[in-house]
């Protein structure tokens, strides 16, 4: 593997260039903003997403998509899931059946409730089927910039792509797992930014640690639950992609699922949170595709649900937690 291309320059996309920038001759980098890749291009610093870290000199910013994707062996999608869709449909003209394609984003499609690499397949495959996997685990952006060790996942269905991708992406400190299993693996990307809201509600409200233990807790058990249902494995939720991402996100001081969740617990709304926020907090649309996904699987989310009302409904915290506490009682 010569060429990566990686979509999308926020925080994650651009720690990605930077852990990355070792293990190939050249990263390109495609940024939104132009006047962004300009200064990225310039000064070698994002400095609206990840301000305190140097670009490494092969790392190549641009807002021309076609220039970042064309030719590329790889490329890594680190777009915000509401703009998969529009994006991989733009570089269709610019890749190939040789072209390898790695989603890192973490959400459902809202309007089809689709995964990810399940969104790759659709569009690309109106030009020829293409090669798919999902890239997650237990990662903040800026502790993978600052050479934090960390260990994430590659799920494929297709075990040459996840090889590949290991051995290509694999340095001294981000190790990949390969893993067989995609639809687990994005479930639990997607779903554990709902559970981190939650997290944060409870912070929020200033209750404690048996409170948290209990959410994350049942909140695995629930995204476990729809996993299952859309086709994925159990055994994949208690790993990297699963268990260890959720406690990074529901504990972690640098998780903005969480932080939406803590401003809720004390009485914002959420317009007011979401205005004040640069960068995307998936949970907030994920919870709306959650939902409405469980419905047509016959999966029940209590946890996902309370969310939903409160995110969408303005319910209160307070009401949302009373009304899982007053549920029907039964076995674990």
């Amino acid at each position: 593997m010569k060429s990566l291309a990686i979509v999308g320059g926020g925080s994650w996309g651009t720690a990605l260039s930077i852990v990355l920038a070792p293990r190939f001759p050249e990263v390109r980098l495609w940024v939104y903003e132009k006047d962004l890749a300009e200064r990225m291009a310039a000064n070698r610093v994002n400095d609206i997403y990840l301000p305190d870290f140097r670009l490494p000199g092969n790392v190549l910013p641009s807002s021309v998509l076609g220039d970042t994707v064309n030719a590329a062996d790889i490329v890594l999608g680190v777009m915000p899931s509401h703009h998969a869709r529009s994006l991989y449909a733009a570089l269709l003209p610019h890749v190939s059946p040789q072209t390898l394609f790695v989603s890192a984003t973490k959400g459902l499609e809202t309007s089809t409730h689709l995964r990810m690499t399940a969104v790759i397949q659709e569009v690309i495959g109106k030009a020829f089927k293409p090669r798919t996997g999902a890239l997650s685990g237990p990662t903040f952006a800026k502790e993978v910039a600052r050479g934090e060790p960390a260990a994430v996942v590659i799920a494929s269905e297709d075990r040459d792509l996840a090889k590949t991708v290991q051995t290509a992406f694999s340095g001294p400190v981000f190790r990949l797992y390969t893993n067989s299993d995609p639809i687990g693996v994005e479930t639990g990307a997607a779903l554990k930014n709902v559970i981190a809201i939650a997290a944060g509600v409870c912070q929020g409200l200033g209750l404690g640690a048996n409170t948290l233990a209990a959410l994350i807790t049942r909140g695995l058990a629930e995204i476990t639950r729809l996993a299952v249902a859309a086709g994925g494995q159990a055994r994949t939720l208690a790993g990297l992609a699963g268990l260890g991402d959720l406690v990074l996100t529901c504990h972690g001081d640098l998780s903005r699922n969480r932080q939406v969740g803590i401003l809720l617990g004390q009485g914002k709304s959420l317009p007011e949170i979401l205005s004040g926020m640069r960068m995307v907090a998936e949970g907030v649309k994920t919870t709306t595709a959650a939902v409405e996904l469980a419905s047509q699987l016959g999966v029940e989310l209590p946890i996902t649900r309370q969310m939903y009302r409160v995110l969408c409904e303005n319910q209160s915290p307070r009401e949302s937690i009373r009304e899982l506490m007053d549920r029907q009682l039964k076995e674990e």
